[in-house]
């Protein structure tokens, strides 16, 4: 394998401030940078950590060229934050305390993980995943 972690991932978003508050506000991430009309940047990880979540309204550089049509080229996004297992109830109850609606929990044998699940301001599903044991 190449990679060594994710960067970043960007969500095409409709209202970049709006979603920037709700990434800061109900999901706990903490701002790289001021939300402007056209991007935000949020620390995924630890801050200074290269683990990033920008938020875009408009195309992106290489949209031209994807052989998609136009109104297809991005999806809706799931993606997955990991939670520590000692703070998975309390990130939960945070967002609920937000008027968030928050379905779970998932219980994945497989994987020794609890997840709950609940959408950003885009319709995007973001995860809560909580390994026991600290695992990965």
């Amino acid at each position: 394998m190449y990679s060594s972690g994710i960067a970043e991932i960007v969500l095409v978003v409709e209202d970049v401030r709006a979603s920037a508050q709700f990434y800061r506000d109900v999901v706990g991430l903490t701002p790289q940078t001021e939300p402007d009309e056209e991007w935000a940047w949020l620390w995924v990880g630890e801050p200074g950590e290269q683990q990033r979540l920008a938020l875009h309204k408009g195309k992106l550089l290489f949209e031209d060229h994807s052989p998609l049509p136009e109104g297809e080229r991005w999806g809706r996004v799931h993606y997955a934050l990991k939670v520590p297992r000692e703070r998975l109830e309390a990130a939960v109850e945070h967002v609920r305390e937000q008027g968030i609606e928050v379905y779970g929990p998932a219980h994945f044998e497989w994987m020794g993980a609890e997840s709950y699940y609940f959408y950003d301001p885009d319709g995007n599903l973001l995860e809560l995943w909580s390994p026991e044991d600290g695992g990965s």
